[in-house]
C-alpha cells in the first residue's frame, strides 16, 4: 500500500508538472495557449479513443456537472456501462474520472500515466488539463465504457474535450466567468462555448440570458444542427421541496428535433436529491438532453430517468451539511452562482440569520459575488483555501468592509469553520461559500476534522 501511494503521489506530480492554467494567478495570456493541435496530436499517439465509445458532451458556464451527473446516472440505471468526466475535484484528483459513480483507482491511473509519460515528449508543451483529458478518454476505451458524458473544461471551442464527435451536445446557463478568456460579454462568451456545437450533430440548449441565447441560436442554425431550446420544448414545475430533496414535473410541448417520443410524454414526476430551482433547471435539460440521445438508438425508459435522477450525487452544491442551525456549503464562484445560492437561500430557510465564510480566487470578479450574497448575511468571516489562486483574506475583508458587516479574516480554513460555529451559536446559520476550493475544504473539514461538540457549536 505504502508503494501504491507513493507512485500515485508520483503520478500527480507528474501530471502537474506541466502547463496547469487553472493553478496560475495569472490567466492574461492563456486564451493564445489554447488550441487543439497538442490533443489531437497526443490522441492519434493513443489511437484515438475518444472516437471509440459513444458520448454526450456538456459546456456552459453554471450547472455544466450536475447536467452531466444526472445523465450519466439516468444512463447508468438504463444498464449502461458509463464514464463522467467532471473537473475540477472536490478532495480527490481521481474524482474527475469515474465509471458507473466509481472513482478511478489509483493504480489504474498510476499504470495508465506511465504509458503515457513516453509520449508526452512527442506532444511539446502539453497541459495539465490536456493530459488528464488523454487519461480518462483511454481509460473510457479500455475499461469498455458504452458511453462517457464528457464536461468541457472552460470554454468549449478550443477546449481540450472537444475532439469528440457526441450523439448530442448540451450547453447550460451561460454567466460571466473566465473574462480575461472568453470575453466580456455574454455574446462573446457565448460563442466560444457553442464551439462545441457540430454541424449536424443535435444541440440542447438550457434556459439562457436573451444575449447568449440569441448567439447559440445563431451559431446552431449556422452549422445546421438539430436545436432543441429546453425551456421551450418542455414545462417545468416545483412541486415541493424539502431539506433532503425536490419534486419535479416535466412535460413535452412537442417542437423538439428528432424526438417522437420523450421521456416526459405524459408529465414526468421526478424526485432530485439536488436542492434550488437552478438544479430543477438542470433536470430540464438533463431530460432534454437524454431525450436527443434516446432518438438516436439510447435504449432509456422514463423508470431509469426516475431512478438515476433519484440517486445522483453531486456534493458541495447547496449541500446541507447540518439542519437546525443549518450549514450549507456551495461551490457559488460568481455572480450569477452567487444570485441562485442567495435564491436557495430565501426558498429553503426564509427568516433565517446567517454567517458567511467566504473564500475566493483572486482572479474572480470578487464584487459580482458579493453585491448578491452580502445583503443575504449578517456577519463574514474571511478565509483561505489552499489553492495558489486564493485571495488573501485580508485583502478580502478590506473590499467587504465598506458593506457594513461585522468580518474578520482568519486562517486556516479549519480555525475559520471553527470560529463561525462558535460565534454561530444555536440560531444563526452558517453558510461557507466563494469557490469549489473553500467548499471542498469545509466538506472534508466537517467530515474528518471537526469533533461532534464542534459541529453542535458547542
Amino acid at each position: 500500500m505504502e508503494n501504491l501511494d507513493q507512485a500515485y503521489q508520483d503520478t500527480l506530480d507528474f501530471i502537474y508538472s506541466f502547463i496547469d492554467f487553472s493553478m496560475k494567478r495569472h490567466l492574461d495570456d492563456s486564451h493564445r495557449f489554447f488550441k487543439l493541435d497538442r490533443m489531437r496530436r497526443m490522441m492519434d499517439l493513443l489511437g484515438n479513443p475518444q472516437d471509440k465509445f459513444l458520448s454526450i458532451h456538456v459546456a456552459g458556464t453554471k450547472g455544466k456537472g450536475s447536467t452531466a451527473s444526472l445523465c450519466a446516472s439516468a444512463l447508468r440505471a438504463a444498464g449502461y456501462r458509463v464514464g463522467l468526466y467532471t473537473s475540477p475535484h472536490l478532495q480527490e484528483f481521481t474524482e474527475r474520472i469515474q465509471i458507473n459513480g466509481c472513482q478511478i483507482d489509483r493504480q489504474s491511473l498510476v499504470n495508465l500515466a506511465a504509458r503515457i509519460r513516453p509520449l508526452t515528449e512527442k506532444v511539446p508543451d502539453i497541459t495539465t488539463f490536456e493530459l488528464t483529458t488523454a487519461l480518462a478518454f483511454l481509460f473510457f476505451f479500455e475499461s469498455k465504457v458504452n458511453i462517457a458524458v464528457i464536461e468541457v473544461g472552460l470554454g468549449g471551442r478550443l477546449d481540450a474535450t472537444n475532439i469528440i464527435n457526441p450523439l448530442v451536445s448540451v450547453i447550460t446557463p451561460i454567466s460571466y466567468d473566465h473574462t480575461a478568456i472568453l470575453g466580456n460579454t455574454l455574446s462573446e462568451i457565448a460563442s466560444e462555448k457553442a464551439g462545441i456545437i457540430k454541424p449536424g450533430i443535435p444541440v440542447v440548449l438550457a434556459p439562457q440570458a436573451p444575449e447568449a441565447g440569441q448567439e447559440l441560436v445563431r451559431i446552431a442554425l449556422e452549422r445546421g444542427s438539430p436545436l432543441t431550446r429546453a425551456d421551450q420544448a418542455y414545462s417545468l414545475t416545483i412541486n415541493r421541496h424539502s431539506l433532503r430533496a425536490q419534486s419535479v414535473s416535466i412535460a413535452a410541448l412537442g417542437g423538439s428535433p428528432l424526438v417522437t417520443a420523450s421521456l416526459a410524454d405524459p408529465e414526468i414526476t421526478l424526485t432530485l436529491p439536488l436542492l434550488g430551482a437552478h438544479q430543477a433547471q438542470n433536470a430540464l435539460t438533463a431530460l432534454a438532453a437524454l431525450d436527443q440521445a434516446r432518438a438516436q438508438g439510447l435504449a432509456l425508459s422514463r423508470e431509469d430517468v426516475r431512478k438515476g435522477f433519484e440517486q445522483v450525487v453531486w456534493p458541495a452544491r447547496f449541500e446541507i451539511l447540518r439542519e437546525n442551525p443549518p450549514v450549507v456549503i456551495d461551490s457559488a464562484h460568481n455572480g450569477d452562482s452567487m444570485n441562485r445560492l442567495r435564491q436557495s437561500l430565501d426558498d429553503y430557510f426564509p427568516g433565517q440569520k446567517f454567517l458567511l465564510v467566504f473564500g475566493a480566487s483572486a482572479d474572480k470578479e470578487l464584487d459580482a459575488m458579493l453585491t448578491e450574497i452580502l445583503p443575504r448575511v449578517e456577519s463574514v468571516i474571511t478565509t483561505l483555501s489552499t489553492h495558489p489562486r486564493a485571495a488573501d483574506p485580508v485583502k478580502l475583508m478590506e473590499q467587504i468592509r465598506p458593506y457594513g458587516l461585522p468580518i474578520e479574516a482568519v486562517s486556516p480554513a479549519e480555525d475559520a469553520l471553527a470560529l463561525a460555529l462558535a460565534r454561530a451559536g444555536t440560531d444563526t446559520g452558517i453558510i461557507v461559500a466563494g469557490s469549489v476550493f473553500i467548499a471542498a475544504a469545509a466538506r472534508d473539514i466537517w467530515y474528518s476534522g471537526l469533533s461532534q461538540a464542534d459541529k453542535s457549536g458547542v
